[in-house]
């Protein structure tokens, strides 16, 4: 009897046979080469046939001609599939070119996973100017109006994008969401602004909102030196200029010798990039500045796209933006649909992996938990109609609780002052000490001296180095406790969870033997100071002082941020400002502490503390010691107003 299954094994193996002997005949047939038959071929197309994606590399007309470079990948079978757009100036072809791989997952961003795996479609475009964008690149484009006379911004080229996407991609359902971070945040933001009417959702993570106010450019006056290389890379040679030729060694030398930063930007030939010049003539909050703060713009206009803004908790590049736009649209209307995402991460962090930062460790993949938990089912309902997640106002990270938790409104804690008092403590009562009439009493003072500016990490600084750039907000402050030009006031011992949710406050009372000041405020949590066994690889954290919110302010414009002017010597002056928003609980055991100082240095330019028309354009001899008081008095009673969960 004949096995029912043996002819379609001879079937099989026939088959295999005939292949094998069609290749060998066709490699017997190649003529034999030559020692000197050139080796070199033209292309070699990386995508192979076992590949599980499919990718389309395409110019996108724009509404004037102007063709933009963009990527679509999606794997093999997608269909009646939703459009995920980002819009990039960081090389849409090598945010789709991760590995040389033939699975989608390894080829894509590990944020794209959970999406590509689940029937999107993923595209990334440069924006027009940069990499295989044609045009010219102007940064942070503003849109049509005071600012940009032509025809086209971010918002229409988003438009005409999805306009083409939904047109020419035949897998797509006609539905389009919006993602990205910090370009890439303030991006999908324009999208929202005039939107085309396939656009259901956008997630604008750590978005570039205001440059002056708090995010890239400056924060509240102060100029961040970092963004000197950053502009050098993105606008040399389409985006191909790479880092600054200044070398590696230590920054903070190499900025201090230079003189003002105006003087470095010159010494290096940088001031033949526009956008510095922009910045040099911009130093104050001018309309160039103010004119194009996109959130100025959302607090005019309705939004009809559902937004989940996202942040990160130690944001180093952009911690600005999110809130102050989510404050925005909920001051128009307090009841549009619109959520506040916060995660324990440092700047795009969310996008990335989540189990730790610098010297702090999480229970889990925090960035992963807010993927799978918030984004995906946002976006999913919004694109796909699956069921409504009913999101809450805020979710955010509580650290040191170390867990997820949910708000109705953001902030979520009561204003609570947190005074400054004497003997360098820290109490929730307020200072009853008079100020006497020669000012004798009820301060404490400091001498800030130029010329030895406190350094914002441990020398040697790289701030070109991602090891130390992103972690550096979460960096033990024992390096300059000691310091004696930086004041350090200490609460007592908790003996309960104090849990403070939203964004704490500076005010601020303080004078300067100078015409012109920086102040530095931070809120540190203060870790016992035991230790646990220990171990390979644990972090023993006894004394540690870990910061919740670091900021700085640029006094001349304590009169108005448009408006810089000399400080009066010797005047009290009173400073408000903003840390970024956090979820955070001192646990017991712990103590809070506040440092005070005047500088930051190399991240933020040194201020000479004699005032200056153009603090860029210092001279040597105007960089000066000054004698700062920071007054704790109940006329003149700084504090932090600390957003406190009464539980």
């Amino acid at each position: 009897m004949t096995h029912p299954r043996k002819p379609i094994l001879r079937s099989i193996i026939s088959a295999a046979l005939l292949s094998f002997a069609a290749s060998a005949a066709v490699a017997q047939t190649q003529a034999p080469l030559s020692a000197m038959t050139p080796d070199g071929v033209k292309s070699y197309d990386s995508i192979r046939p076992q590949a599980d994606f499919i990718k389309r590399v395409v110019m996108i007309p724009m509404r004037d001609g102007v063709k933009l470079y963009t990527v679509v990948v999606m794997k093999k079978g997608t269909k009646n599939a939703p459009i995920l757009l980002s819009r990039t100036p960081y090389d849409a072809k090598g945010s789709t070119s991760r590995t040389q791989s033939q699975k989608a997952t390894e080829i894509l961003s590990v944020l794209d996973e959970v999406f590509i795996e689940d029937n999107y479609i993923r595209v990334y475009q440069d924006v027009r100017g940069l990499h295989g964008s044609e045009d010219d690149f102007i940064m942070n484009r503003p849109l049509r109006g005071p600012l940009n006379s032509t025809t086209t911004d971010e918002s229409t080229d988003a438009y005409d994008t999805i306009d083409w996407l939904t047109k020419n991609t035949p897998e797509s359902s006609g539905k389009v969401g919006v993602i990205g971070s910090s370009y890439l945040g303030f991006t999908a933001l324009m999208a929202e602004i005039n939107p085309h009417p396939a656009l259901k959702a956008a997630v604008p993570q750590s978005p570039m909102v205001d440059g002056w106010m708090g995010d890239d450019w400056f924060h509240y006056g102060a100029f961040r030196n970092t963004n000197i290389a950053y502009t050098v890379g993105v606008t040399t040679g389409k985006g191909s200029g790479g880092s600054d030729p200044t070398g590696v060694g230590d920054d903070y030398t190499r900025y201090l010798e230079a003189g003002s930063t105006g003087d470095y930007i010159r010494h290096w030939g940088f001031d033949q990039y526009p956008f510095l010049q922009k910045i040099m003539q911009n130093a104050a909050y001018t309309p160039f500045w103010s004119q194009q703060a996109v959130d100025k713009w959302f607090a005019n206009h309705d939004l009809s796209v559902p937004t989940l803004l996202m942040v990160s908790q130690w944001d180093q590049e952009d911690s600005y933006g999110a809130p102050a736009v989510y404050k925005a649209i909920k001051s128009r209307n307090k009841d549009v649909k619109v959520s506040l995402l916060i995660g324990p991460w440092p700047h795009s962090g969310g996008n990335h992996y989540g189990f730790k930062l610098g010297d702090i460790a999480f229970k889990g993949d925090t960035a992963l938990e807010a993927r799978v938990n918030y984004i995906k089912p946002f976006l999913d309902h919004h694109l796909k109609g699956s069921a409504d997640p009913q999101l809450p106002a805020a979710m955010t990270y509580a650290t040191g609780a170390d867990k997820w938790q949910h708000s109705t409104q953001w902030p979520a804690g009561k204003p609570t002052k947190l005074y400054l008092r004497e003997g360098f403590g820290l109490s929730f009562e307020a200072p009853d000490v008079k100020l006497s009439a020669n000012q004798v009493q009820g301060h404490d003072d400091y001498v800030s001296d130029p010329s030895k500016p406190v350094p914002f990490i441990p020398r040697p600084i790289n701030m070109n180095d991602s090891s130390q750039w992103k972690p550096w907000l979460v960096r033990d402050q024992r390096f300059v406790s000691d310091r004696p030009d930086v004041l350090v006031y200490t609460g007592p011992v908790l003996d309960k969870p104090l849990h403070i949710m939203g964004q704490p406050l500076v005010e601020l009372f303080a004078a300067t033997s100078g015409s012109d000041a920086d102040w530095v405020v931070k809120l540190i949590d203060v870790y016992p100071n035991v230790s646990p066994e220990g171990g390979q690889g644990v972090m023993t954290m006894a004394g540690f002082e870990l910061p919740i919110g670091i900021e700085i302010y640029r006094g001349r414009y304590v009169r108005g941020f448009d408006k810089p002017q000399a400080l009066t010597p010797n005047k009290i002056e009173a400073y408000q400002f903003g840390l970024p928003h956090v979820n955070h609980v001192f646990l017991p055991g712990h103590r809070l502490m506040v440092q005070i100082q005047s500088s930051l240095f190399p991240l933020y330019d040194r201020n000479p503390q004699t005032y200056v028309e153009n603090i860029f354009n210092a001279k040597a001899s105007d960089y000066k010691k000054a004698t700062q008081s920071i007054y704790r008095t109940k006329a003149a009673a700084s504090n932090i107003v600390l957003p406190v969960v009464e539980n």
